[in-house]
C-alpha cells in the first residue's frame, strides 16, 4: 500500500498540469473544468502530503483548494458587462 501512495504524486502532478492548461482558456466550460481538476490535484497531494509527513504541503493545498473553490464559482455564472 505504501508504493501505491508513493506512486500517487504521479498522477497528481498530471492532474495539475492539466489543470493549468484548462484554466488558461478562453472557455468558460474549459476554466471551469479546470478548476476542478484542480480541486482533484488538492486532493491526490493532500493524501500523498499526509503518507510523506509533508505538513507544510498539505496546508499549501488546503489555501489552494479554497481559491480553486472562488475560481469555480466565479467561472460557473457568466461575467457581469
Amino acid at each position: 500500500m505504501d508504493n501505491l501512495i508513493d506512486l500517487l504524486q504521479w498522477p497528481a502532478m498530471l492532474v495539475t498540469l492539466i489543470a493549468a492548461w484548462l484554466v488558461g482558456s478562453r472557455t468558460r466550460g474549459k476554466r471551469c473544468a479546470g478548476f476542478i481538476c484542480f480541486i482533484l490535484s488538492n486532493i491526490l497531494w493532500v493524501i500523498w502530503g499526509w503518507h510523506s509527513h509533508a505538513w507544510a504541503l498539505i496546508v499549501l493545498q488546503l489555501g489552494l483548494f479554497l481559491m480553486n473553490l472562488r475560481g469555480t464559482r466565479k467561472n460557473a455564472v457568466p461575467a457581469k458587462s
